[in-house]
């Protein structure tokens, strides 16, 4: 079996490649795209329309309550700081877990340092498995509820929706950061009871960096994090309050919207939930094959509401670094390594000092690369024992 030298594996970072027409439609917009909602011309109210149909698009895929709910973003963290700093109040409560990316935490730390929020944090077992025990205590008493939906180091995706209803029974609203979920596996936000569900475009979407968002349920209103240029009501003093302009300050970023709405449209095509299907039978077969290599460890072993095609390992006591340079350098196998912004989960894992290697698979991988990622692994533990 020989080397290719262009498998990729870091897909939960950002999917790579991209449908062909995600180029096409970046590449279009910037021939024809002028500035949204500012003109009555032909460029601009081009750019416009293809906002609207993206925002539609998004709406529909993620089961949110209409287009005029999507706020588009920079990515998942710009959206999860303009949720948490709008709906957490100085000196109120707010909930996560020991799962969350630092998109969640550090947002969080930051209410708590300058605004004397109070930041309780549900742990998870060695297993990567939510102690929910603790979370319906945790939840009492809290303003804002904010689930990571799917661990960007295990793959493990969590109950949100058993953890929504614990979350708005104590009378919290809950912040869904879906930046692992969106477009890889099938995501509802009316169904999993989330009052904000904020995404990123460059991952399971398929679309450019640089392009995210966030989906607000009715009745919910987020306070503006930045003010400025709206479009509309331009001789109001404060930033509009209406949807979406509210949340979007400044000049969208057209052209890479139309790449996300062309990345939404693939995934429209062929199936988030056919998508999804494909991805973990690869992850499945990574997985199986790792536990026959002597001294790798795979983590995450609970799955109470599935998984995301995110397979986190280890060699021995090799440094994660170490490993994944091997596998790049030898075999062309382009892995994650480190904390993976985060830390928490960690130190739940054990895995602080070396970190985890990830393979996360995409919908262009193929089971001839998996075999092919799983003899380099094999090489390169026979090599570091």
């Amino acid at each position: 079996m020989g080397k290719d030298p262009s498998i990729y594996l870091d897909n939960a970072a950002t999917s790579l490649p991209k449908p062909p027409e995600v180029a096409r439609a970046v590449a279009d917009a910037l021939a024809t795209f002028g500035g949204v909602g500012r003109g009555v011309h032909p460029a601009s109210l081009a750019a416009g329309m293809a906002v609207a149909e993206a925002r539609q698009a998004a709406s529909d895929l993620l089961g949110g309550p209409g287009a005029q709910r999507v706020s588009f973003q920079d990515n998942a963290t710009a959206a999860l700081n303009v949720a948490l700093a709008g709906l957490v109040p100085a000196g109120g409560v707010a909930v996560t877990t020991t799962a969350s990316h630092n998109s969640v935490l550090r947002p969080l730390f930051r209410a708590r340092d300058e605004r004397g929020a109070e930041v309780r944090i549900v742990g998870h077992g060695p297993d990567g498995s939510l102690d929910w025990d603790a979370f319906a205590q945790a939840v009492e008493g809290a303003n804002v509820v904010a689930l990571t939906h799917a661990s960007n180091v295990t793959g493990q995706v969590y109950d949100a929706r058993r953890a929504a209803e614990a979350a708005h029974a104590a009378g919290a609203l809950v912040v869904l950061d879906a930046a692992q979920t969106a477009g890889s596996v099938p995501v509802g936000m009316a169904a999993l009871w989330a009052d904000v569900l904020c995404f990123t475009g460059h991952k399971g979407l398929l679309g450019p960096q640089g392009t995210g968002g966030m989906i607000v349920a009715e009745g919910v209103e987020v306070p503006p994090l930045l003010e400025g240029g709206s479009g509309v009501r331009s001789f109001d003093e404060r930033q509009p309050r209406v949807m979406p302009e509210a949340l979007e300050a400044g000049t969208l970023n057209a052209h890479g919207i139309a790449g996300l709405a062309a990345g939404i449209g693939y995934l429209e095509r062929r199936g988030v939930e056919a998508v999804a299907r494909d991805e973990a039978r690869l992850a499945q077969r990574f997985r199986a094959g790792l536990s026959a290599i002597p001294g790798v460890r795979a983590y995450g072993e609970a799955a109470e509401a599935g998984r995301t095609a995110v397979v986190a390992f280890n060699v021995g006591e090799a440094d994660s670094g170490q490993v994944a340079a091997e596998l790049s350098a030898g075999w062309g196998i382009c892995v994650r390594s480190g904390a993976h912004c985060a830390p928490l989960m960690h130190r739940a894992l054990g895995t602080e000092r070396q970190g985890v290697v990830r393979a996360s698979f995409g919908p262009f991988n193929t089971a001839e690369q998996v075999d092919v990622a799983l003899e380099a692994v094999e090489a390169v533990a026979a090599k570091l024992r």
